[in-house]
């Protein structure tokens, strides 16, 4: 009982990481989380027998660990990884999500996906053939995203008999280009995923390699949960007024705290309203606190009875986002249906949904070489482009580069609720925000 209360100690202790996995096909990416998941010991029993019986099954004598991640029936039959597959392990440092993302170019969408949430993305390449066009893209797609994090795993060393000079030179090529798009931090390992080399345990086979292993970069790459430092953001969810006799006249703006930090007496906006007032309570779990934090859920009073409802955003009065109805932002069209320039859509930022009319597409990303095809007049699926948005109703946006949370949005199907395109306001690449802001520590602004 004692070694229990020990483990579950330890393990409340330890920090969450979000990754993503992302490569071409075949150059190992469920390998590699296989390898992960069975050498840190993060697989039942059960589990590795299935896939040793269907390795058997397949003609192989040693265990094939790509099935431990490709769970679809159509994945294993074709070797290939389609859907994004979450995996949830633990060391007794830290906690993962992992994201397994598909290679092909028409899964794109799915590596966005799998990405959104990622404070790292793990790029393999296939140390045979070097940065190829998808390795260009999943960097362009990790920079897109705000990923502050990008790990380079030089795979399948072993078929190039483990030699350096590969490795550095894939490696360069890869740094410099990720460094271009504005990639904050990129560390580049050797490994080989097959034969377990820095994926868990040192290479015996690569001596001249003194960095660290996959696992051991993951379990101490620093990441930030502080959103307590970032632009305090509200967005409410319900109001709550019970007018019962034990409550006439209660009146609270229930929802989870976005960023940031709230206090009572503190002087705050309304928004899109941009009527102000202060809080004079904040209620979190049945009792009453002076402060609360990111990502409590708890509900705030006001001091004026202000018309606020649903989607509506508290901020700070002096630190309040801009509203605006002319929204400009870089998408990833998800869907199998165009989006066009006049189409009717809603879009979903926060707690609040608006129509809206798509007024422009300026241009649409190609990823191989970052160069603009101006003025496509669509995005189809598996397209990253600028879109100009007009809203119905004004909409208080931050910039994306500032906030993962109130930056991002969801273009929607008002005909069927399809969700069409996933958008992210402000500059497209992080070099691009840099050249027109003022210079900035790093990631400090990124909220993540």
């Amino acid at each position: 009982m004692t070694t229990q209360l020990q483990s579950a100690e330890q393990l409340s202790a330890t920090t969450l990481l979000r990754f993503a996995t992302a490569g071409s096909v075949d150059d190992g990416k469920s390998t590699l989380v296989g390898r992960l998941l069975h050498d840190s010991k993060s697989i039942l029993t059960d589990q590795l027998e299935a896939v040793e019986q269907a390795s058997l099954n397949r003609g192989q004598e040693a265990p094939d660990l790509a099935l431990l991640t490709d769970g679809l029936r159509a994945e294993r039959e074709q070797g290939i990884t389609i859907d994004v597959a979450y995996r949830y392990f633990a060391t007794t440092r830290r906690r993962f999500i992992l994201a397994d993302t598909p290679g092909h170019v028409q899964y794109t969408r799915n590596m966005v996906t799998g990405a959104s949430t990622a404070e790292l993305a793990v790029v393999l390449v296939d140390a045979r053939n070097g940065v190829v066009e998808q390795t260009r893209r999943h960097a362009a797609v990790a920079a897109l995203l705000r990923v502050p994090h990008v790990v380079l795993a030089v795979n399948k060393m072993d078929l190039v008999d483990y030699a350096e000079p590969v490795f550095a030179a894939i490696a360069e090529e890869f740094t410099a280009y990720a460094a271009s798009l504005g990639v904050p931090e990129i560390t580049a390992i050797p490994i080989s995923a097959l034969a377990g080399d820095n994926v868990v345990e040192p290479s015996a086979h690569m001596d001249w390699y003194g960095g660290p292993t996959v696992l051991e970069h993951l379990e101490t790459v620093p990441v930030s949960h502080d959103l307590t430092a970032c632009h305090a953001r509200f967005p409410v969810q319900y109001v709550i007024r019970p007018q019962s006799a034990e409550h006439p006249d209660y009146r609270g703006y229930a929802g989870q705290i976005a960023a940031g930090v709230f206090r009572v007496g503190e002087a705050v906006s309304v928004l899109p309203s941009g009527r102000t007032t202060t809080i004079t309570g904040i209620d979190a779990l049945g009792e009453s606190v002076d402060i609360a934090w990111a990502p409590q859920s708890v509900t705030i009073r006001l001091a004026d009875d202000i018309d606020i409802s649903r989607g509506d955003l508290i901020a700070p009065a002096d630190d309040s986002p801009a509203v605006t109805q002319d929204v400009e932002a870089t998408v990833c069209h998800v869907a199998d249906q165009p989006l066009s320039v006049g189409q009717r859509v809603l879009i979903k930022h926060t707690t609040r949904t608006v129509k809206a009319i798509v007024k422009d597409i300026p241009s649409r990303l190609t990823l191989d070489d970052l160069s603009q095809h101006p003025a496509p007049g669509q995005l189809v699926a598996n397209d990253i482009g600028r879109v100009v948005v007009r809203t119905a109703e004004p909409l208080a946006l931050d910039s994306y580069a500032d906030s993962r949370r109130t930056g991002s949005f969801l273009l929607i199907d008002p005909a069927d609720g399809t969700t069409l395109s996933a958008g992210m306001a402000g500059a497209s690449f992080a070099a691009v925000a840099e050249a027109a802001a003022p210079a900035a520590d790093d990631d400090a602004e990124w909220d993540f």
